[in-house]
């Protein structure tokens, strides 16, 4: 099954995640099909919270992707704003 969910990359206790589309049973961090967006929990004041290619998102979903539970809830947020 393919999903898309967060990978975790950046510094030590700075934590920055990526959005990506990978299978299943890959590793959470390892190998995974394409980077649709990035996710910073502690913005500096000039960057932004989250970036996602909307577009890439609704076309891995309609391929039967599925998304995490954190992952839909930053769309629902970026959809509503």
């Amino acid at each position: 099954m393919v999903v898309i969910r967060l990978a975790r990359f950046g510094k030590k206790h700075s934590p920055k995640y990526r959005i990506t589309v990978a299978d299943s049973r890959r590793w959470l961090g390892g190998k995974f099909i394409e980077v649709v967006g990035h996710y910073n929990p502690t913005p500096a004041v000039n960057e932004k919270a989250f970036t996602c290619d909307m577009e890439k998102v609704q076309a891995w979903i309609a391929k039967g992707a599925q998304p995490s539970d954190r992952v839909k809830s930053l769309i629902r947020k970026q959809a509503k704003a």
